[in-house]
C-alpha cells in the first residue's frame, strides 16, 4: 500500500465509529500486509491524540488459541488503550458507542515502572507490574459482520472497544497467573471459563511480547499504564441490556452490563 491508500483505509475506520462498518479492509486493498495495518492502525492514534485524547496502555489480542480459532487468525496483535475507553466498575456500557461488541475477561496489569524492548525477559515484565485487576474488555469491529483477517483487526486497533477494570488491586505475588480460573457470564448463563494459562501459556507472556514487539519501534511501555494481555475465554456476543459477571479466582468478581436502549 502507498501512503495515500492508508491515509484513505484510516479515514475509512475512523468514519465506521459513527454506527456504519465497512467492509474488509484485506478485500479493498489486496495487497496489504500487516506492517501496512499498524501504521493504519497509528494514523487512527494520532487523529485521536490530536482531539485531545491521551494514550493509557495497550491491549493484546489473539493471544488465545481459541480466539486465534474463533477469528481465523495464527499470531497475537496489539492495539492502543486511550482515555476514553476506559470505563468505571459499575458504569453502564452505551450501546451507541459499538458497532457489534462481544465481551471478554482478562487479567490486567497495571505498570509500575517503565518497561522498554527488544530483550525484555519474563523477570523483567514481572519486575514492571505494580499490581493487576480483573478486567472485562469490550472487543468490537468496524469491519462488518467480523469477517477479518489479521491485517483488518490490527488495522482496526485491534478490534478494541473498551475495557471495564476492577477497582481491587492485588500483587502479582499472590497469584500464580497460569492458574488463575475465571467463569464468564451473561444474563445469570455460564458462558465461557478459561484460566490463565490460555493467554500464550500465562498472562505476563503476552506482557514480554508486548514490551519487546513495541520496542522494536521504538516505543516504550510507561508507569502506570495499562495492559491487558489477552482473553481467558472466548468471546461471547452482547446485546442491549447484557448483563456481564466474570468471577476471577483470588481476584474477585466484576460485573457490568450494556444499556438496554441505545442512546
Amino acid at each position: 500500500m502507498d501512503a495515500a491508500e492508508r491515509r484513505a483505509a484510516a479515514e475509512s475506520l475512523l468514519g465506521a465509529y459513527r454506527g456504519q462498518p465497512i467492509g474488509p479492509l484485506t478485500q479493498t486493498y489486496r495487497g496489504i500486509t500487516p506492517e501496512d495495518a499498524y501504521v493504519i492502525q497509528q494514523l487512527q492514534v494520532e487523529r485521536w491524540k490530536a482531539d485531545g485524547r491521551v494514550i493509557k496502555g495497550h491491549k493484546v489480542g489473539l493471544t488465545a488459541r481459541v480466539m486465534q480459532r474463533q477469528l481465523g487468525v495464527d499470531q497475537p496483535d496489539y492495539g492502543h488503550l486511550m482515555d476514553n475507553m476506559i470505563v468505571l466498575e459499575g458504569q453502564p456500557l452505551r450501546m451507541s458507542d459499538f458497532v457489534s461488541p462481544k465481551v471478554e475477561p482478562e487479567i490486567a496489569f497495571v505498570l509500575g515502572s517503565s518497561v522498554v524492548g527488544p530483550g525484555v525477559t519474563v523477570p523483567d515484565a514481572i519486575s514492571a507490574v505494580d499490581y493487576v485487576l480483573p478486567a472485562l474488555e469490550i472487543i468490537d469491529s468496524r469491519i462488518a459482520d467480523w469477517r477479518i483477517t489479521l491485517a483488518d483487526t490490527i488495522a482496526d486497533n485491534a478490534s478494541s472497544g473498551a475495557v471495564v477494570l476492577g477497582s481491587r488491586p492485588v500483587r502479582l505475588g499472590d497469584l500464580d497467573l497460569r492458574l488463575t480460573g475465571c467463569v464468564l457470564s451473561v444474563d445469570g448463563q455460564v458462558v465461557g471459563t478459561g484460566a490463565g494459562g490460555a493467554v500464550l501459556g500465562s498472562p505476563i507472556h503476552a506482557l514480554a511480547w508486548l514490551a519487546n514487539t513495541l520496542g522494536r519501534l521504538g516505543v516504550g511501555l510507561e508507569a502506570g499504564q495499562v495492559v491487558i494481555p489477552g482473553s481467558l475465554t472466548a468471546a461471547h456476543p452482547l446485546a442491549p441490556g447484557s448483563v456481564v459477571t466474570a468471577t476471577f479466582a483470588h481476584l474477585g468478581t466484576l460485573t457490568t452490563r450494556m444499556e438496554r436502549v441505545a442512546q
